[in-house]
C-alpha cells in the first residue's frame, strides 16, 4: 500500500474484559454455526438458497432430523446473550436520519449507522458531526 500514512485507526469501543471474551466466543461459535438453508433448495431453483423456514411436510426427513439432511436451527447455536445485537467491533448500533440524531450518542459504547434514505449532502454532515464529537460511523462514504 503507498498511503500508509494516511492511514487512521479506527475507534474502539470502552468493553470491559467479560464483554470481549463473549465476543470472541460469538466468534468460535459462528464458526462452527452450519448454513441454514431453505428445505431442497437444492432442486428449486426459485427458492433463495439463504432463507431459512422450517420444514413442514408430513413425511419431511429434514423435519425429522435425520442425519444425512442439513441441520435444522436449534437454540444451541444462538451467541451469548450479553453480546447479542453488538456491532463485530463491539459497538452498539444506533441508525440515524439527521444531526439531531447525534445527540444522545455515547460515543464510547455505541457506534451510528447512516439510514438508507439520507441523501449525500446530509450525510457529509452527519459524517462531519459525528468526526468532530468523535463517533464512529459504521457506514462511511469513503
Amino acid at each position: 500500500m503507498t498511503d500508509d500514512e494516511d492511514y487512521e485507526v479506527k475507534k474502539k469501543p470502552d468493553l470491559d474484559e467479560e464483554t470481549e471474551e463473549m465476543l470472541k466466543k460469538r466468534e468460535r461459535i459462528k464458526e462452527r454455526r452450519p448454513n441454514f438453508n431453505h428445505q431442497e433448495w437444492f432442486y428449486r431453483p426459485k427458492i433463495d438458497r439463504d432463507t431459512w423456514r422450517n420444514p413442514r411436510g408430513l413425511h419431511s426427513q429434514a423435519r425429522q432430523n435425520k442425519k444425512y439432511r442439513p441441520s435444522n436451527v436449534k437454540i444451541g447455536f444462538r451467541s451469548p446473550k450479553e453480546v447479542r445485537g453488538l456491532h463485530p467491533s463491539g459497538f452498539e448500533e444506533v441508525l440515524v436520519h439527521n444531526i439531531d440524531d447525534l445527540e444522545d450518542i455515547d460515543a464510547d459504547k455505541q457506534a451510528i449507522r447512516v439510514a438508507h434514505g439520507v441523501g449525500m449532502r446530509k450525510r457529509l454532515n452527519i459524517e462531519e458531526k459525528a468526526e468532530e464529537n468523535d463517533i464512529r460511523v459504521l457506514n462511511p462514504t469513503s
